[in-house]
């Protein structure tokens, strides 16, 4: 475990953000290179099978996220306390609760993909190849979920390039096993999904050997001490604060794109356009949002309030940095994406009319982001979980009064508004974090 007397400086925090920078990166790629397989069947029901499977599970799978985010700011304070013992038992407990989550989504499979195909109906053919491809990865559930427990740990301790090299291990694995056994062997969609459940148990594999160092420590096999109780409530409700507001984070998301189907198809597409711009922003400000959580909680568990005011100026500068160079880029090249995303020239047309809501964007979501950072690593969970019900309110006001004078612009304003809105809350709120802080936390 390193040491917490580095200074912060601006590349200790690049030197966080770079490597989640290129761990985000091959997010995309994983999922266009599973497409690019399956379609070599010359059918499109594999195609619209791995896409259902795959979006089912990662909606489910990102429940959990809540495990990621509350290990890393309780991790970083443990750090930051010097309690070597509290960090290992961390560890323990994240794995448990990964696993036990993990087991829970097998128990309920049948429920899960019940409701999930009611939700979206497809063709008979479609729905057995999409429940054959779940059927198969859910067995790997536990992994999935106990990766997000042992990321988080590697963040707290400021080692993302740990990070990026799970993220690539677990890639080459799946990607390898995609070749062999859907154009070798001839598996279809099940070789996708064995491909998958192949690299996700590998991934935890290799997890646990990159935290090796927390297992040398006595602190994950006290029993005492990982079921102590007191710490178990702590963690259980940052767990369930930052559960709820991820939740109501994905009720804008999935309103947004529900509402947008009012419009037509044309609109409806050139949204989903535009959508892959919101997730090239949000990918590049999770670095330094990670940043932030690693340094504000070591910050905190030190009750070092000049460290915790350098460390949320530090991230939140290179936040601003890449908003400013991404609205740049979105402002410059952003017909270009357009015209290279869409085939249909009325899509284009409507995506670049839109275009401009992509250009303010990185700018309205520097804020949230620097501050969702700020909050995780200092486990203020309970205002984060506040402000953004505040923010989804907000949101459906704006929603209400734009959507009938405005049509789409409506909705991307309230979508922008949301953003704005979570920042400003947050940012209302973090004097009290300073004197939460400065009073011993």
């Amino acid at each position: 475990m390193r040491s917490q007397n580095l200074p912060l400086t601006h590349g200790r925090v690049l030197k966080i953000a770079l490597p989640i920078l290129l761990s985000n990166a091959t997010v995309p790629i994983l999922g266009a290179v599973d497409t690019a397989v399956v379609g070599q069947i010359p059918s499109p029901e594999p195609i619209a099978a791995v896409g259902i499977g795959a979006v089912v599970l990662s909606a489910i799978y990102w429940i959990f996220g809540f495990l990621r985010m509350g290990t890393t700011g309780l991790t970083a304070q443990a750090l930051g306390e010097n309690d070597r013992c509290e960090v290992s038992a961390l560890l323990a407990r994240a794995l448990l609760i990964g696993l036990a989550g993990g087991v829970l989504l097998i128990a309920l499979q049948a429920l899960i993909f019940r409701i999930a195909f009611a939700a979206s109906p497809a063709s008979q053919e479609v729905e057995q190849m999409a429940q054959s491809y779940m059927q198969i990865r859910i067995w790997s559930a536990p992994a999935a979920v106990a990766i997000y427990g042992l990321t988080g740990w590697l963040i707290a301790q400021e080692r993302t390039r740990a990070v990026l090299v799970l993220q690539l291990g677990m890639n080459a694995v799946n990607v390898v096993l995609d070749l062999a056994l859907v154009l070798w062997v001839g598996m279809g969609v099940e070789g996708v999904a064995l491909a998958t459940f192949v690299a996700e148990w590998s991934g935890l594999g290799l997890g646990l050997w990159l935290c090796r160092d927390g297992f040398a420590e006595a602190g994950w096999r006290n029993r005492a001490r990982v079921f102590d109780p007191a710490r178990l409530r702590r963690m259980a409700a940052l767990n369930g604060d930052i559960l709820i507001r991820s939740l109501l984070l994905e009720a804008i998301i999935v309103s947004f794109m529900l509402v947008g189907g009012r419009f037509g198809d044309e609109t409806l597409a050139a949204n989903q356009v535009l959508m892959q711009f919101m997730m090239i922003t949000a990918h590049t400000m999770d670095g330094f949002a990670f940043a932030a959580e690693a340094l504000v909680g070591q910050a905190v568990g030190a009750r070092n309030l000049p460290h915790l005011r350098r460390s949320a100026r530090l991230a939140g500068l290179w936040c601003v940095v890449a908003a400013l160079l991404l609205a740049g880029l979105f402002w410059l090249v952003g017909p270009l994406l357009i015209r290279g995303i869409a085939a249909d020239e009325a899509v284009r047309a409507a995506a670049i009319a839109f275009l401009p809501w992509m250009v303010v964007s990185p700018l309205l979501q520097a804020l949230p982001f620097t501050l969702d950072g700020i909050f995780i690593g200092a486990t203020r969970s309970a205002d984060m979980r506040n402000m953004m019900a505040v923010s989804a309110v907000i949101y459906a006001a704006v929603l209400l009064l734009a959507l009938p004078a405005m049509g789409n612009h409506g909705l991307w304003l309230a979508y922008q508004v949301s953003f704005l809105a979570r920042g400003l809350t947050l940012a209302l709120r973090y004097p009290a974090l300073e004197r939460w802080v400065a009073k011993g936390g």
